[in-house]
């Protein structure tokens, strides 16, 4: 029975998830983005963010720490290195989901992983349409109407006692 158990086993046993989680996560901090399965996808990032976390602080200690979670050098010196660098001041959600749709084989539902900062095509939409977009206020066009409605009324007082 699964009481209280509230991560998801992916259907495999411990040493065999592990493994699995281990050599996912050493992919995305490689290569920055995977496609994978909905499900596998929830668990890596379950795996990875604390990961992501320690690799703030650039001490021996943090990096043994990680080490023993992925025993890949090459993922560690780019954790430490380029990944650490640019989510230094986010507080934290450093991996985005993506649905991507269903496999065709067997039908599972797939989805895009990716480190958030290494989206250049979005960080660069979101750049150009900094500059371009004219800032408005609400609150502007509602006074704006009133007043017109005000003035209505005072011109309809004023047709009134006319008449």
């Amino acid at each position: 029975m699964r009481h209280g158990k509230k991560f998801n086993h992916l259907g495999r046993k411990v040493g065999h998830r592990k493994a699995l989680l281990k050599s996912l996560s050493i992919a995305l901090f490689t290569h920055k983005r995977i496609n994978t399965t909905i499900a596998k996808a929830k668990a890596l990032r379950l795996y990875v963010e604390p990961l992501i976390t320690k690799s703030k602080t650039d001490t021996t200690h943090s990096r043994r720490v990680v080490f023993s979670y992925l025993q890949n050098k090459d993922a560690v010196k780019e954790l430490f290195g380029p990944i650490s660098a640019k989510v230094g001041n986010r507080p934290g959600g450093y991996v985005r989901i993506i649905k991507t749709g269903f496999r065709r084989s067997d039908g599972a539902e797939m989805a895009m992983i990716e480190l958030v900062d290494f989206n250049e095509l979005l960080l660069n939409a979101k750049d150009s349409s900094k500059g371009k977009k004219r800032r408005t206020r609400r609150s502007g066009g509602a006074k704006k109407a009133a007043g017109a409605v005000a003035a209505a009324v005072v011109a309809d007082k004023a047709n009134e006692e006319e008449e």
